[in-house]
């Protein structure tokens, strides 16, 4: 479908300046799992994640069959929806530039886990979840 995010510019402010996140899936039972740390970037209006350790991953493949989780940054706290980004997105180029740029100061081979062909295929974004949807 067509990028889409309902986060407010402060959202997307606070969010994309932290390197690090927590983020937390739920459970069936509609409960949220413990936050762990993970990197995203923005790119626009919308913010992407994805799995540094490929599509086997227990927290990609739980947050990929939720579809739902909550997030935790910068001052933010939120339910979010996480939609898969199809490998060839035009825009996957754009987010490897995005990991790259804002996490230059970690060791190549940590930010390579996150960037790439492998990592395209892994991509999730990051849309705020409102009342209506």
């Amino acid at each position: 479908g067509r990028p889409r995010s309902e986060w407010t510019p402060a959202q997307l402010d606070a969010i994309g300046a932290v390197d690090e996140r927590g983020s937390a899936s739920r459970r069936d039972d509609d409960s949220v799992r413990p936050y762990v740390t993970i990197w995203s970037v923005r790119l626009g209006n919308n913010l992407y994640v994805r799995s540094a350790y490929g599509p086997d991953g227990v927290r990609y493949v739980r947050a990929l069959a939720s579809g739902r989780g909550r997030i935790l940054a910068g001052g933010v706290e939120q339910d979010v929806r996480l939609t898969h980004l199809a490998a060839d997105d035009s825009a996957q180029s754009q987010i490897d530039a995005a990991y790259r740029d804002k996490y230059r100061n970690y060791a190549p081979a940590i930010v390579d886990t996150v960037v790439g062909e492998a990592a395209s295929a892994v991509t999730l974004r990051v849309d705020a979840q409102t009342l209506d949807g």
